[in-house]
């Protein structure tokens, strides 16, 4: 059966540990060898686009990068189609688009994995790196507490779903106005974990392993950008909110970062940061995600 993945929770708790396992793999098997994937980028990119490629040559694949303008789906035709006939030539698709439906309608076409590079929605490769990291560092997920500070979106609502999978407790601090809803809550609830929310950044970061924010204004959303920063004043994760973590925690970010509004230079830059490690894992999580959804359709 062909696998998607557009949320992070579209695998079982076990099958999320087995990508973060795969993923940790120095000679993976050459399951694309041959074969392509089609990586479509209706947004900006850096780290995806060197990421998912990269990932792909080190299964033995070729990685076939188009972008908007290439493809205009929706345009030109629809996102269906596109997926339709890209099943005809990869054995996988990855997309990075705006809107969530364009990925639900690529899955309701294509007859290979479809997998979600960002959606308005959602950003499940980033949650992947974002646990490997944290794995990594501590040896460990279960038990440990994530403190999110700042705007509940497509990475918040990722990392949610991670944590609750994981075991993992996870606290949001968000201004009023740009934090979670029930809806949002309540799949991170349901896999039983703890979730909570404030409008005080220090009292989520109290104690917490993990402090982890994005930027105040996302791609896309430019025009909000200076009404953000006034909602978002007393916000910005420093040394100060650093200090009210627990004593070896750690800070991420899933860049760009945008120093001096949501993180200050000292914190990003400084021995607590795990930002460029979270990076590169990128690359390693999408290469145990593929492992996962494509070992099966090896001939033997």
């Amino acid at each position: 059966m062909t696998r998607h993945v557009l949320e992070v929770d579209d695998l079982a708790p076990l099958e999320l540990t087995t990508v973060l396992d795969l993923a940790e793999r120095a000679d993976p098997p050459q399951v694309l060898a041959g074969r392509g994937m089609a990586l479509l980028f209706e947004k900006p990119s850096l780290r995806t686009r060197n990421a998912t490629e990269m990932a792909v040559i080190q299964l033995g694949g070729h990685p076939v990068s188009l972008r908007a303008g290439e493809v205009d789906m929706g345009g030109r035709e629809p996102a269906s189609d596109v997926a339709r006939a890209l099943s005809r030539y990869h054995a996988a698709i990855g997309a990075r688009v705006f809107g969530h439906a364009t990925l639900q309608d690529m899955v309701a076409a294509a007859s290979v994995p479809v997998v979600n590079l960002l959606s308005d929605r959602s950003h499940p490769c980033q949650a992947l790196a974002d646990l490997l990291t944290i794995r990594r560092h501590f040896g460990r997920l279960a038990g440990l507490q994530v403190a999110y500070v700042g705007d509940f979106n497509n990475v918040a609502r990722s990392l949610g779903l991670a944590a609750g999978l994981s075991d993992m407790a996870i606290r949001y601090a968000c201004p009023d106005g740009y934090g979670p809803g029930e809806d949002d809550l309540d799949p991170v609830r349901a896999l039983g974990t703890t979730v909570t929310c404030t409008t005080d950044p220090a009292e989520a970061a109290a104690g917490a392993d993990v402090v982890y924010t994005d930027v105040w204004t996302s791609m896309g959303a430019e025009d909000e950008a200076e009404r953000r920063r006034r909602a978002f004043e007393g916000f910005t994760v420093d040394d100060g909110l650093m200090a009210r973590a627990g004593e070896n925690a750690v800070f991420l970010h899933c860049l760009p970062a945008h120093r001096g509004e949501e993180v200050t230079a000292a914190v990003v830059d400084g021995p607590r940061s795990l930002v460029w490690d979270q990076a590169e894992n990128r690359m390693h999580a999408v290469r145990g995600l593929l492992l996962f959804l494509l070992a099966d359709t090896v001939s033997t």
